[in-house]
């Protein structure tokens, strides 16, 4: 019989960031968490998962379907309570944010 293994927040956070990374900008051909446009995630000890995140430009054309596609992807995952999306445009997002990953993928390494 296979075991569960337990849900921690430690284990939870890990996942989150996994399924973040398969939503992909629409007009940038890279995930939104090596885009940088996820600011914090705070999985709490109940599981409930906080993330806060922005769009490359407050008129994005995704300004409501990105917020939900993220809690609607992370409510599925095994284990989470709950999940709060906030969306801020403060500090607004820069190439700054992109991880080495995704500067490479762009061509601006």
């Amino acid at each position: 019989m296979e075991q569960k293994e337990e849900v921690t927040p430690q284990s939870l956070e890990v996942r989150v960031i996994e399924a973040l990374k398969q939503i992909y900008d629409p007009e940038i051909p890279v995930n939104i968490y090596d885009l940088g446009l996820v600011y914090k995630i705070e999985v709490d000890d109940d599981l409930s998962v906080h993330i806060v995140m922005t769009l490359t430009t407050p008129n994005c054309p995704e300004v409501e379907s990105l917020p939900e596609e993220v809690m609607s992807l992370v409510q599925g995952l095994n284990g989470v309570k709950q999940v709060e999306v906030n969306l801020t445009f403060d500090p607004p997002w820069s190439q700054e944010n992109l991880s080495e990953e995704a500067r490479l993928e762009l061509g601006l390494l």
